[in-house]
């Protein structure tokens, strides 16, 4: 786990979470966002969905992440544990994460 936005999977592979931005280290909440997605995916089996985009500029990979039936790219979001970050192209889903950012307001 690196923070509320980006994780490390069992191989090394880094993934960073599409659609969200969550506090960064040292930032207010951030304790409490990476707190969250680890206790949603931590020894859990998980299912990546790519967009358009495959890696970041930083050789992340962009997915949206799954355990069982949770999408937890959104369920960060509805718990206001991140904000919506939506960056063209991957916009797959932006309605949704709209969506449950105005229902958070």
């Amino acid at each position: 786990m690196i923070d509320g936005d980006t994780v490390v999977l069992r191989d090394g592979e880094r993934v960073r979470l599409i659609g969200i931005d969550a506090p960064e280290k040292g930032q207010p909440d951030s304790e409490a966002a990476t707190r969250r997605l680890k206790d949603l995916i931590e020894g859990r089996y998980v299912t990546l969905e790519k967009d358009v985009e495959d890696k970041d500029r930083f050789g992340r990979l962009l997915r949206y992440i799954y355990v069982n039936d949770t999408f937890v790219n959104l369920e960060v979001v509805r718990e206001g544990y991140a904000s919506v970050f939506i960056i063209y192209p991957n916009i797959r889903y932006s309605s949704e994460f709209e969506d449950a950012m105005q229902k958070e307001i």
